[in-house]
């Protein structure tokens, strides 16, 4: 037995299906909000809110994960850097983050 599942997308200003429709969030009073929009209707959104946008502060947003050191498949080339430098790094293991950011800042 084979199950389909279909999504339909659908702006919830004008009723229109449509592949370009997408879930926008924002919040007013503390109050959160989302709304399904095709392209036109969210430029109508960011239209109506830019001026305030604009003149408003920035409390929050999205949260963005800590920074971490991208070694993966560079580690024994910058490990060979870091013992070339002078620097004591371990042969396994994870390379801290300033000894990448020092190799990446010399390539």
């Amino acid at each position: 037995m084979v199950q389909r599942t279909i999504t339909i997308y659908t702006d919830d200003l004008s009723g229109v299906t449509d592949e370009d429709v997408a879930t926008h969030t924002f919040s007013v009073d503390g109050v959160n909000y989302e709304v399904d929009l095709g392209p036109d209707n969210y430029q109508n959104l960011l239209d109506a809110l830019g001026p305030f946008m604009g003149a408003g502060r920035k409390t929050g947003g999205t949260r963005r994960p800590a920074k971490r050191a991208k070694a993966g498949s560079d580690a024994g080339r910058i490990r060979a850097w870091a013992q070339s430098q002078g620097i004591e790094v371990g042969p396994r293991g994870r390379i801290p983050a300033d000894i990448v950011e020092k190799y990446e800042s010399a390539q």
